[in-house]
């Protein structure tokens, strides 16, 4: 039976990418994440992570162990809960939500924290995720799960899926090369946006952008009613109808990162282990 302290560990320094940012993140000296790698690897009888001067990975049997992770300590965390439910819950959790990841699955997830707690209340702010990580950061927030595009380390990976471009019913025509692509977009906080013209102007595409919506639903109906192209997720993309575009660029994964205060109170901490469990399940 792998410790869970070890499996942490190595989780920690998969998401962040090194050692010494997830020692900050489980608040241990570097030292210890490096004994506890050592350990786990022992127990593992393999190499779990590639070390180079500049970068940390996980090694194929790494990141086999660190999907198991991700199960084991989602169901540790929920014994835990489980085990504690006598001691009642109260207060308020103030979630930060990215417009993407509002969906069905997401809110259920919360509903259920919500009725096995039911003396905690959510308080839920849907709106572009580096608005909220800077409430994260103010203390207007206690949990912030929204999207990246990139490698900074603002938390812990729950899941990804591909980025791609879409279009609506009404035709847009992305493949004239001398015609500058026709943007859909949130504002200049969306991860998806700097992706998308990264990816343009290393094809050395033009771009102009002919619509800004701080919401999903006014940026679906400028895309649907053929304004212009938008990078979107593919499940997002599949669920409102649109159409994918292969012939543009490629567009990096988007993550989808959980992301809280660095001491969370006893509530904060059980919904976001409420959060992983479903994560882990396949849920979210």
């Amino acid at each position: 039976m792998f410790d869970p302290v070890l499996l942490r560990s190595l989780l920690a320094v998969a998401d962040s990418g090194g050692f010494t940012r997830a020692a900050q993140r489980l608040h241990l000296t570097q030292s210890a994440i490096s004994a506890h790698i050592r350990r786990l690897e022992s127990e593992a009888g393999q190499k779990l992570l590639e070390r180079t001067t500049r970068s940390v990975s996980l090694t194929p049997a790494g990141a086999r162990l660190a999907g198991y992770a991700r199960t084991i300590l989602a169901l540790h965390d929920d014994a835990r809960a489980s085990l504690g439910a006598g001691r009642r819950v109260s207060g308020t959790v103030f979630v930060g939500l990215s417009e993407e990841v509002v969906k069905p699955p997401i809110i259920d997830c919360l509903r259920r924290f919500s009725v096995t707690h039911p003396d905690a209340e959510i308080s839920l702010k849907v709106g572009l995720t580096g608005d909220l990580l800077a409430l994260l950061q103010s203390g207007g927030l206690d949990i912030v799960l929204g999207s990246s595009c990139g490698d900074e380390d603002r938390g812990e990976l729950l899941w990804s899926e591909p980025l791609v471009w879409a279009t609506g019913p009404v035709a847009v025509n992305p493949d004239d090369a001398t015609a500058p692509i026709p943007l859909a977009v949130f504002s200049d906080q969306c991860p998806y946006r700097a992706a998308a013209i990264e990816a343009l102007a290393r094809a050395g595409r033009q771009w102009r952008i002919v619509c800004q919506s701080p919401s999903a639903g006014g940026l679906m109906t400028a895309v649907s009613g053929g304004l212009g192209v938008t990078p979107i997720t593919r499940s997002s993309a599949l669920a409102s109808g649109l159409q994918e575009v292969p012939t543009l660029p490629p567009l990096p994964h988007a993550q989808f990162i959980l992301t809280s205060t660095a001491k969370p109170k006893r509530s904060v901490a059980l919904l976001l282990a409420q959060l992983r469990q479903c994560a882990a399940r396949g849920e979210l």
